[in-house]
């Protein structure tokens, strides 16, 4: 992926694009989670989330 993405015509940096797809991931994860209540099997939640968005930016930057 190129390192600054055009926004019609704002120039965005390309790991900002990756934050905000890893962020609307973990939102959509979150919700999955509560549905099927799997945050009792996790000790700390805002860590695991935070662990989480960590883990998507990476894989979003590597893919993309």
């Amino acid at each position: 992926m190129r390192q600054v993405v055009d926004v019609e015509g704002v120039l965005v940096s390309a790991f900002v694009m990756n934050l905000g797809l890893a962020l609307c991931t973990l939102l959509v994860l979150r919700v999955a989670l509560s549905w099927f209540n799997l945050w009792r099997f996790v000790w700390n939640p805002p860590l695991a989330q935070f662990g989480l968005l960590i883990c998507l930016v990476g894989l979003y930057t590597l893919m993309l």
